[in-house]
């Protein structure tokens, strides 16, 4: 149970903090949102990145099947990192709103 919560929180805080230095290098508030599903989908299937290129259907549909085969806590942690980026942009728009020019 405690590795399930430190999970969680390390999920959060390594997406928002990915997502924040994203949003501050880029200047994109809403990009590692669009990103993060092609992260858990890589996170979640056994194959190699090249596998995609060489034989696209076989690959993605052996991808979405192992994607639905993840368990509730998987998704509750996989949520958490998506989480973290969403808050991520919000703190980053209320940080240009509020009148820091580096974000």
């Amino acid at each position: 149970m405690i590795q399930f919560v430190v999970s969680i929180l390390l999920f959060f805080v390594i997406f928002f903090g990915l997502a924040f230095i994203l949003n501050m290098l880029l200047r994109r508030t809403w990009l590692m949102a669009l990103i993060y599903p092609v992260i858990v989908l890589m996170i979640v299937d056994d194959m190699s990145s090249l596998e995609y290129f060489k034989d696209p259907g076989g690959s993605f549909s052996i991808a979405f099947s192992k994607l639905m085969d993840i368990t509730a806590a998987d998704i509750s942690i996989l949520g958490a990192g998506f989480l973290g980026t969403i808050v991520s942009g919000i703190v980053i728009r209320f940080l240009r709103k509020s009148g820091y020019q580096m974000f």
